[in-house]
């Protein structure tokens, strides 16, 4: 079960004028569900991408970075089951007659289209389903579409994932909305988890370009269930330019500043909800990390935390068995670390300083820290003023069994 997640309701998600969303369950890897997500853009709208550093990168990872250099997108594709990476030219093929046919249906070039695809890794992107559903899509089109669009990019993931919110820009409102995927193979750069934000404000393309990095540094880029970078990870940030606003083309105004808050707002709600409905999951945990000398050095540290199975088991098994977070912190890399100016949390209670266990500190109270079903871990590294906050999950009996039997 995520942790204190739940599905969000279709009403609450607010329609993206000049964005429609159409889905089908197509049977590309199980039958009777729907696995396949057409997102058709009107004339005029604007597309960034973020996407996956793995150099086994996925075949529709390839194809959107070679089309998105080309401009103007009008359609996404969207499949789930296969994740058409490890499939060398084929799947590159493969992945180019998907938005052929996609593109036929909305009436665009093929390099208009970008596709998608997350399952298994290693198989061969079955495109007769996907051709076949395709049409089921295109009939299926509508801008009020988001919450059956996020169900339908789900594979291991247990609830969808999106979320709305508003931003006035000047004299206009303009809309937020994004949905997303991911439970397992999370770990920044991206994190396998696709993300898709679409909004209906004016915005020039090479600042989308900024704001979609910056999204993603804010929010997708800060989590981890388990330590491993997909080769299908991608964050996609729609401007459809519809919102009557006047085009935000100067990233130091006012209109790019509240855009920027809203559109983190939702990538981060997005991207927390990964975290909560991480694989076998019941911590959610944020891992606040200051006294650094920059945020990289603070990552560092607050990534050696979430990504020790040592650490992760014992907040499964709420066991305050400490020591092994100081242990992490330790070995993140920072060479000049001083431990004895180092400190360390448990939710409000001081569990380490000056080199060891505070004086102030009792085993039950991190018992009690550690029974919760959201935690707070908050670290001072003691020789810096930079922060950052990463958000993880812990270690579970159920993500092994989840991940054993992923093919069957």
């Amino acid at each position: 079960m995520p942790v204190n997640l739940k599905p969000p309701a279709a009403a609450d998600l607010l329609p993206v004028a000049g964005v429609a969303l159409g889905v089908a369950a197509a049977g590309v890897r199980k039958a009777n569900r729907r696995d396949l997500l057409l997102v058709r853009l009107e004339e005029g709208a604007a597309v960034a991408g973020v996407f996956t550093r793995n150099r086994f990168c996925a075949a529709p990872v390839s194809v959107c970075r070679e089309h998105l250099k080309g401009g103007a997108i009008r359609a996404l594709v969207v499949n789930t089951g296969v994740a058409n990476a490890g499939t060398g030219e084929p799947g590159l093929a493969a992945a180019r007659a998907t938005c052929a046919a996609a593109a036929r249906l909305v009436g665009c070039a093929p390099e208009q289209v970008l596709p998608f695809s997350t399952g298994v890794i290693m198989e061969p992107l079955p495109l007769a389903p996907i051709e076949a559903g395709l049409p089921a899509c295109a009939a299926d089109l509508r801008e009020d579409n988001w919450a059956a669009a996020a169900e339908a990019i789900m594979t291991t993931d247990t609830c969808p994932k999106a979320a709305s919110a508003r931003v006035r820009l000047g004299g206009a409102t303009a809309t937020v909305t994004g949905i997303a995927k991911g439970a397992g193979m999370i770990r920044p750069d991206m994190a396998t988890m696709l993300g898709f934000v679409a909004t209906d404000a004016a915005v020039a393309p090479a600042l989308l370009e900024r704001l979609a990095r910056e999204a993603a540094d804010a929010s997708f880029n800060c989590i981890t269930v388990d330590g491993d970078t997909s080769t299908n990870d991608a964050f996609v940030l729609i401007a459809s330019c519809r919102a009557g606003n006047p085009a935000i083309e100067d990233a130091a105004g006012e209109d790019y500043a509240a855009l920027r808050r809203g559109v983190i707002e939702v990538a981060a709600r997005l991207a927390q909800a990964i975290v909560r409905d991480g694989e076998g999951a019941t911590k959610f945990i944020a891992i606040a990390v200051e006294g650094g000398r920059d945020a990289a050095e603070c990552r560092a540290a607050g990534y050696a935390i979430a990504h020790s199975p040592l650490v992760k088991t014992a907040f499964f098994a709420s066991d305050p068995n400490l020591g092994r977070i100081l242990a992490a912190i330790g070995n993140a890399g920072i060479g000049d670390l001083d431990a004895a100016r180092v400190r360390l949390w448990l939710g409000d209670v001081l569990v380490a300083e000056g080199g060891g266990r505070a004086a102030s500190y009792r085993e039950e109270d991190g018992a009690r820290v550690m029974q919760q079903e959201e935690i707070t871990v908050r670290v001072d590294l003691g020789h810096g003023a930079a922060q950052a906050t990463l958000w993880t999950c812990d270690l579970s009996y159920d993500y092994v069994r989840i991940n054993a039997d992923y093919r069957s």
